[in-house]
């Protein structure tokens, strides 16, 4: 019938588990970047301080420039590394990307 307002029922107020369960995709994306990209660069962060620790006078190694040498002298921030006969630089440790594999 024209011209009559029917009255509808309002819809029941959302409970505290509709509002958890709204925020769940939310959470799960959360947790698979958690696991996928940060605990993972974590892992080869705390094996890179590892394997620079461990560096001694004589290994083979590669700089983040690219640039292989031999460790000639540690310090404790820096390790002078020699590219060719008598040419050594100096190198900040946390720029030393690999150490070579001994042949």
């Amino acid at each position: 019938m024209p011209g009559k307002a029917i009255a509808e029922e309002a819809a029941p107020a959302a409970g505290p588990m509709s509002q958890l369960f709204s925020f769940a995709p939310l959470i799960l994306l959360f947790v698979i970047f958690y696991f996928l990209l940060i605990r993972p660069q974590q892992k080869k962060a705390k094996e890179h301080r590892e394997m620079v620790s461990k560096l001694e006078k004589g290994d083979a190694v590669v700089t983040s420039g690219g640039i292989h040498g031999t460790i000639t002298g540690v310090a404790e921030d820096t390790i002078t590394v020699e590219i060719a006969e008598n040419v050594r630089v100096k190198v900040n440790k946390e720029h030393i990307a690999a150490r070579k594999k001994r042949s």
